[in-house]
């Protein structure tokens, strides 16, 4: 995964890190869907209606709280091409500044892979205070790593999401 900062915030910061991420977190995905239940995926649709998700009202009041004493980070499986449209999004919505940690565009690992590579080597240098996360297997994998988990159930869980997730490593 690679990361780049979205602010000029100082790196030297020792605050804990609070960790988001986005989809069916932050984004409510449920409109873009539809482009996973053809066969084949249309994988360019998906991302590219993106920059429509709604909201979820309930993770962005989490992230601009846990801003109050965290330096927020976002860890998606998203590919980096989406980086752009993501960094707006993240902007137009009035989520907290943050590093934004995608997937390389080549990258076909499962989510909990990419994710918990991520989360240990932000660990090396930062406290993680927590990981906000919907999927299950993210945040089991990163509770047995002993990382504090909160399951962000507040998204209508998704079949087809969750098999890109773990199966065919798209976001």
């Amino acid at each position: 995964m690679t990361d780049t900062p979205r602010t000029s915030a100082p790196r030297g910061s020792r605050r804990p890190l609070a960790v988001f991420d986005l989809d069916n977190t932050l984004a409510d995905t449920a409109h873009r869907q539809r482009f996973l239940e053809r066969r084949p995926k249309d994988w360019d649709g998906f991302f590219a209606a993106a920059p429509e998700d709604p909201p979820l009202a309930e993770g962005v009041a989490l992230a601009v709280e846990c801003a109050k004493e965290c330096e927020v980070v976002y860890l998606t499986g998203r590919p980096e091409r989406c980086r752009a449209d993501t960094l707006d999004w993240l902007a137009e919505h009035g989520l907290p500044e943050g590093r934004v940690h995608m997937r390389r565009d080549d990258d076909r690992r499962p989510a909990r892979r990419t994710k918990l590579e991520t989360l240990r080597r932000l660990a090396r240098s930062r406290e993680i205070r927590v990981l906000v996360d919907d999927d299950e297997l993210v945040c089991d994998d990163a509770e047995r790593e002993g990382f504090t988990v909160l399951r962000a159930r507040w998204a209508a869980p998704s079949t087809e999401l969750k098999v890109a997730q773990e199966r065919e490593g798209r976001t």
